[in-house]
Parts: C-alpha cells; structure tokens; sequence
C-alpha cells in the first residue's frame, strides 16, 4: 500500500518503523521542523524524520499547515500531498492542525473507500480526546487505557473509531513507559488492519463518557502536598519525564521523577522517613519518592537523594 505518514515522536517512529517492516511503501512523510535539543541547545531532527531519512524517504517539515498563516508553503505541501497519489494518510502525534484538503489527499480505504486518514489516538475514545491522553490517564488515576484507530475528521479527536484495544495501567507506569507500551500497540494494531484494507469499517463515537486531556504545561510541575497521596503520586507518574514534578527542600527546588502511594500520617509536606526511604505525607496518606534530582545532577534513587541534599524527619516541604 502506498502511505503518506505524518508524525513526530517516539510514538511516532515506532509505526513508521513497522509499517516499514510490513513491506508498504511509504512515499512521503510530514514532520515538525527541528528543534534545539540538549545541553548545546542544537537543531535536532525528530524521531521520525530521522527513521525516514535513513530509510531514503522524502520528508516535509511545514512549520504551519493553515492558508491563513503560512499560506504559500502550506499550499505548496498539499499539492505535494496530492501528488503522491498515496493509498492512505496515516497519522501519529503530528502536533499540527491538518485542514481537510490535508484530510482528503489520499485515494480512501476501508468497505466504502472513505477512509482516507486513519489516526493513531492513545485512549479509548471518547475518553481522552486531545494532546495529552496518556498523561492524563496517568494523573486521574485511570486503571486502563488503550488505542483507538480512527478515521479523521476535522473534530479534534471526533472521527468514527475502525478498531480499539484496551491495555491496563499498572502502578508503576509514568508518561513514558505508558507510551512506550502504547506505541507497540498501536503499531501492531496499524500492521494488522491494513492487512486487509478492503474489510475495514467504522463507527461513530459515543456522545457519553466523553473528555479531553489539556496539554501539559510547565506551570502545572509544583506538587501540592494537600491533595490525597494517590493523587500526588499519580501526578509524579503522569509528569515524567515532561515536565516532571518539583517541590522545595532547604530553599532549592528539587524534582521527583517516580513516586507511590506509602503508609504514614502527618502535616502536608511533613517528611516522615528520611533515610533509606523517602516518605512525605500528604492530604491524606502518604508518598513515597523513589527517584529524585537536584539541580545540575542526574536522577538518583531516594537514599542518594536524602544524603546529598540532607533532609531530615520533621522537615516540611513545600
């Protein structure tokens, strides 16, 4: 099957890399532009534009899509998109808006030939419509999540779902071991469906149960130690790695990467262990910090972490 694919992280990379492997020619890809990345701050190609570079394949980097704001290259895209004549748009984590003309490029699959975009979404819709769906099962404590492989409109997150498969959230999982796990699965789900393209079918959304994960911001990393303990380590799993969760001990403002719910009582922010183990109480309950950082250090587990910044029981952190 020829392809367009649009995509930019991991996530991203892991599909592209199987349809690939599946033997269909991918004739063209979009990704977002490079962006500084590490220490040095240097232009990097993402995930995807990396895969596709190594494997000989043509890759568009728009900065915008819209007519209104970029409009002489975003015209010059959809005719490219067009000219390829692909079989099927897929999409994975892009992170731009596509305008219908981008949605209406290929040829169409599916029974009635009107699969024409096909996205891989990282929830059950309805749950979790919008840019951060794993993030945001993580943080509301949700048991399980999933994949959803649907046709696209222009809704954000509305189109008809072709397949779904559910996957659980064990306690450990962060934001990242999450997506891992999902990309694999939605890249297995992706191979296995265009395998016979001709039988695939929709359906439209349920209008209950639906809600939408805002994007992560940087301003939401403080933690507030007078929620429930559940909730604490749950937002510390949901942030890491981006943007990761922080509090302030003897005036320096450390992040916590891994988190669980402990035993223990005390004022919110109270440390009640400070030696092999780091627990905090909270709102109700306690949190025990598993995986901690300082400025300018690496990552470190808690007994590490409590010898090089010298916190103690009875301290309070805010």
């Amino acid at each position: 099957m020829k392809i367009i694919f649009a995509g930019t992280p991991e996530f991203a990379a892991t599909a592209l890399a199987q349809l690939i492997e599946a033997g269909h020619e991918i004739a063209l890809v979009l990704s977002q532009p490079d962006r500084p990345s590490g220490r040095g701050m240097k232009l990097t190609p993402s995930p995807v534009k990396t895969l596709a570079l190594q494997h000989g394949i043509r890759v568009l980097t728009p900065l915008s899509l819209s007519m209104k704001r970029n409009p002489e290259e975003a015209a010059a895209v959809m005719a490219d998109l067009e000219a390829v004549e692909a079989d099927l748009l897929v999409v994975a984590a892009y992170g731009l808006i596509l305008p219908q003309r981008v949605l209406d490029c290929a040829k169409g699959i599916g029974q009635d030939g009107s699969i024409k975009a096909l996205n891989i979404h990282g929830s059950i819709l309805p749950r979790w419509r919008g840019a951060a769906p794993v993030a945001r099962a993580i943080e509301a404590g949700d048991t399980e999540t999933g994949i959803t492989l649907m046709k696209m409109e222009l809704g954000l997150d509305t189109g008809p779902m072709i397949v779904k498969e559910t996957l659980p959230i064990r306690p450990e999982d962060t934001h990242q071991t999450l997506m891992d796990s999902l990309a694999d699965l939605g890249a297995k789900m992706l191979v296995s469906a265009l395998e016979a393209p001709e039988t695939l079918t929709y359906e439209v959304q349920p209008e209950d149960g639906v809600t939408y994960a805002e994007k992560i911001l940087k301003t939401e990393a403080p933690l507030d130690f007078t929620q429930p303990a559940k909730a604490v380590a749950a937002r510390v799993q949901a942030f890491n790695p981006f943007p990761g969760s922080t509090f302030t001990a003897h005036e320096t403002l450390c992040k916590a990467w891994c988190a669980r719910v402990a035993e223990g009582s005390g004022k919110p922010g109270e440390v009640l262990e400070a030696k092999k183990r780091f627990v905090v109480a909270c709102g109700e309950g306690a949190v025990e910090f598993t995986e901690l950082q300082k400025p300018g250090k690496s990552r470190m587990n808690a007994a590490t972490f409590l010898q090089s910044v010298g916190i103690t029981v009875g301290e309070v952190l805010v």
